[in-house]
């Protein structure tokens, strides 16, 4: 199978990011801090709920379209967090930067001829990290 990768993953981020691109978009201070968080919070939010659905894909049933969709949602969404964290604590940052690169890292790796029942499997360990990860640096900002 050809994987034909979203424009937020070929830029900087990830799941998600080419691993060196990141640290440009982290470094632009905002002029209103209070704005910046509130929109890191719904972000988050929103890559939030696009790891949730690409979490919540059935390995019984899932095609290899809805895989690539909701990677696809994820990897915009992180793109998207990326770009507003810049009032973010560097810890958290990394740790979702981090679970987004791995995810990257095994979606790209899968084999063309993965079922999606495969693909589900293979990478729920990741989704849950970045889950996790995403949660992590949610309760941070008091989203």
């Amino acid at each position: 199978m050809k994987r034909v990768l979203s424009t937020a993953v070929a830029t900087a981020a990830t799941i998600v990011l080419a691993a060196s691109g990141a640290s440009a978009a982290f470094a632009d201070p905002s002029d209103d801090p209070s704005s910046a968080a509130a929109e890191l919070c719904t972000n988050l939010t929103e890559l939030n709920a696009d790891t949730a659905a690409l979490r919540a894909l059935n390995p019984a049933n899932a095609t290899k379209d809805q895989i690539k969709e909701a990677y696809e949602d994820v990897q915009k969404s992180w793109q998207d967090v990326e770009k507003s964290t810049a009032t973010w604590d560097a810890a958290k940052k990394e740790s979702v930067k981090k679970a987004s690169d791995d995810l990257k890292k095994a979606y790209e790796g899968l084999p063309g001829d993965t079922t999606g029942k495969d693909a589900v499997s293979k990478l729920a360990p990741n989704v849950k990290t970045l889950d996790d990860a995403v949660k992590s640096a949610k309760s941070g900002l008091t989203c």
